[in-house]
């Protein structure tokens, strides 16, 4: 898959979970009251890591747009990944009651914090 292709993927995917963020949030606002209060504190935690996570992917993104660095693009993949690890695995676990789902988690804000941590070598000169 070439470079153009995974750029129009990483936007497709922003698109969907900013709008997945905006009507989820809007769910938990008001059907989501009657959850459980540990499942409602969960979904509560991975939605706001998700609408934070998402508007630093499309802060990234943005960025990419001009200056092409690898190093936004590997900021950009650990994004994605933290996203479904963490987000994802707090959604699976409260909706299919899968417990095991929670231990993607900790690997899932490992690599959001990776793409944190990947902005630092924005100021090296890449070759």
């Amino acid at each position: 898959m070439n470079r153009v292709n995974i750029i129009k993927i990483i936007w497709v995917f922003i698109a969907l979970n900013g709008s997945f963020s905006v009507l989820f949030g809007a769910w938990l606002a008001h059907a989501g009251q009657n959850l459980e209060e540990l499942d409602k504190a969960r979904l509560i935690i991975a939605h706001q890591y998700q609408v934070i996570h998402v508007l630093a992917l499309l802060a990234v993104m943005l960025a990419y747009r001009i200056k092409h660095s690898r190093y936004l693009l590997i900021s950009a993949a650990f994004y994605i990944l933290g996203l479904l690890l963490f987000s994802g695995s707090l959604y699976l676990k409260t909706y299919t009651g899968i417990a095991s789902m929670g231990t993607f988690a900790p690997f899932g804000g490992i690599s959001l914090a990776l793409g944190w941590l990947s902005l630092v070598f924005l100021g090296k000169k890449e070759s």
